[in-house]
């Protein structure tokens, strides 16, 4: 599902004969309610948002606790809020000698739910954007399918906002 039609994650879903949907342009909170209807009719167990570029309203967060899972391209809680590729961007402008993605849980506050799972990824001296937004998604496509896979298998443990993944 995606709220870009043009998103490449649509065509390699197709590809693989797995079933799309495209969200209709909106309002957030009409948007959402008819996104819960279409999940929930499909039995949808977790949902995982990777390049989404929308705020979730309440109604969403309600209907899935804890199942809605995002992967951004910084070390949270540093350089939250933005998308791609200002957090890059960001580290490099303040100086950080590492940075990297991190998978957390999907919350009303932006960026800010518990973390599942980080990886860094070191800022070499000739670093631009570009070079180290690569770098990061190549982890972001490391990370976030193992997280998924573990919270699918009931092997992440929630406590408070402690977050242990099992073997």
């Amino acid at each position: 599902m995606s709220n870009n039609p043009d998103a490449p994650a649509l065509q390699i879903a197709a590809q693989h004969e797995i079933e799309t949907l495209v969200q209709p342009d909106l309002p957030r909170e009409q948007r959402d309610r008819l996104l819960v209807r279409e999940l929930q009719a499909r039995d949808v167990a977790l949902i995982a948002l990777a390049g989404y570029n929308q705020i979730l309203s309440g109604c969403l967060l309600e209907a899935f606790p804890n199942r809605i899972v995002n992967v951004h391209p910084s070390l949270l809680p540093a350089f939250a809020g933005g998308m791609a590729p200002q957090p890059q961007r960001q580290a490099l402008e303040y100086g950080v000698k590492v940075a990297g993605c991190t998978v957390h849980l999907v919350t009303a506050d932006v960026d800010a739910g518990p973390i599942l799972a980080q990886a860094c990824v070191p800022v070499l001296p000739d670093d631009t954007v570009d070079s180290l937004s690569e770098r990061i998604l190549a982890e972001e496509h490391r990370l976030l399918p193992d997280v998924l896979r573990r919270m699918l298998a009931g092997r992440v443990v929630l406590d408070g906002r402690k977050v242990t993944l099992l073997a």
